[in-house]
């Protein structure tokens, strides 16, 4: 049986996928018909301005990054999706002005996060970094001094969003006292306490522990200063964003002994593709973890980013809602039956253009109608008579305020 036919051919979308996202993304895509392309390493970005000019759907991870200039030429991008939890590899501005909605996948590997950061407090307090290269070149070194059990010690959590408060449940399950600090006023989980200002959390915690996001506000929020408010012989770790942490700073703090250790799995700097070269700037610092990004590699957090991010595309495709996106209006609206067209514009965010849309709209059948406004854009969805959906289509994409106008059916 054939299938009914649709507004644009499904065959006809083109996606791109970087960064060996997980299969399971990628039949998503088939199964909708969608054109794959499957790239194993991430671009740069005169690769990716080649590669993005008639690409409907983008498909990257953490290294790509997605800058104002590869938007410009990306003329038929309908959406990027980010298989990771950050988005600030993509220009978020520049794809709103564009008109192109951006997701990622807030929670999907919050477990893995939270799990990697459980073992390394671990290894920390048992001086596993030392002991295990010890072994390695033959030194037999069987010591408790410096070691400790983590039960009893207090986790400092700064950041307490999906992996934050996750890793608190972990953490008081192991019988540690929890507090954390969050610029946002969060429910606490369990017995875990809230902190009224960072420095207050540096001076009390045993451990300290990073997941915020990269802003101008969190850049080098941890540097001498504060690493000098911490407990001597605290430590501290990082799974968030390399520059939240001023690396020189933490050197000198490990060598000299005022910190017991570090764990960090990013840096300010990460190469594009895998080496064998890679300084951190943190090599033979003592018990010191130090991990290529790989706090949500798992096969269980990818294959759940990969499902959750490619349904989200699909959905945004398929019917054009935009729930979930991190730079657009959050819209969608029920199909408003089978006589019906859908028309979905984007349009620049100023006074009077639904006044322009609805006197064009007012000639005709609508059955459903919803607005979202950001910043910049706005989002229509508008469900109208079929017969009528081009026209109305052609006049309202005439406007000067329209960015993009499509039909789905």
């Amino acid at each position: 049986m054939e299938s009914p036919p649709t507004s644009f051919p499904k065959s006809k979308i083109k996606v791109l996928l970087l960064e060996n996202i997980h299969p399971n993304a990628v039949e998503t895509f088939k199964k909708q018909n969608f054109q794959v392309e499957l790239i194993a390493g991430a671009l740069n970005e005169e690769q990716l301005k080649e590669k993005i000019k008639d690409v409907h759907i983008l498909g990257i991870r953490s290294k790509t990054k997605v800058t104002h200039a590869a938007l410009a030429v990306a003329r038929r991008l309908l959406a990027i999706g980010c298989f990771c939890i950050g988005t600030d590899q993509v220009d978020l501005v520049a794809a709103e002005q564009a008109g192109i909605p951006v997701f990622n996948s807030p929670f999907s590997n919050s477990r893995s996060v939270a799990e990697l950061i459980i073992g390394e407090i671990i290894s920390l307090a048992r001086r596993l970094p030392d002991k295990i290269r010890e072994m390695h070149v033959g030194t037999w070194n069987k010591s408790a001094k410096a070691c400790s059990e983590i039960r009893g010690k207090t986790l400092g959590i700064v950041g307490y969003g999906h992996i934050g408060s996750q890793l608190s449940v972990l953490a008081e399950s192991m019988g540690m006292h929890v507090i954390f600090f969050d610029v946002i006023r969060i429910m606490p989980i369990g017995n875990a306490k809230p902190c009224h200002d960072l420095h207050t959390l540096l001076k009390t915690a045993d451990y300290v522990t990073l997941h915020v996001p990269d802003t101008e506000h969190t850049r080098k929020m941890i540097g001498k200063d504060e690493i000098a408010m911490m407990k001597k012989g605290s430590y501290l770790l990082n799974a968030s964003r390399g520059k939240v942490v001023d690396i020189p700073a933490l050197k000198e703090a490990l060598t000299s002994g005022h910190l017991g250790g570090a764990a960090l799995d990013v840096f300010p700097v990460e190469p594009e593709e895998n080496c064998k070269d890679f300084d951190s700037g943190l090599l033979g610092c003592p018990n010191t973890i130090l991990t290529p990004h790989i706090g949500g590699s798992t096969e269980e957090a990818q294959e759940a980013i990969g499902k959750e991010v490619s349904e989200v595309l699909v959905d945004l495709i398929n019917t054009g809602k935009t729930r979930g996106a991190v730079n657009f209006p959050e819209v969608e609206l029920p199909f408003g039956g089978p006589q019906t067209h859908r028309v979905l514009n984007i349009h620049h965010n100023r006074p009077g253009v639904m006044r322009d849309v609805n006197f064009i709209l007012s000639e005709f059948n609508v059955s459903g109608e919803i607005l979202g406004t950001k910043k910049y854009v706005g989002y229509l969805i508008a469900d109208v008579e079929s017969a009528a959906s081009t026209t109305i289509k052609e006049r309202i994409a005439a406007l000067p305020s329209s960015i993009r106008t499509r039909i789905l059916y």
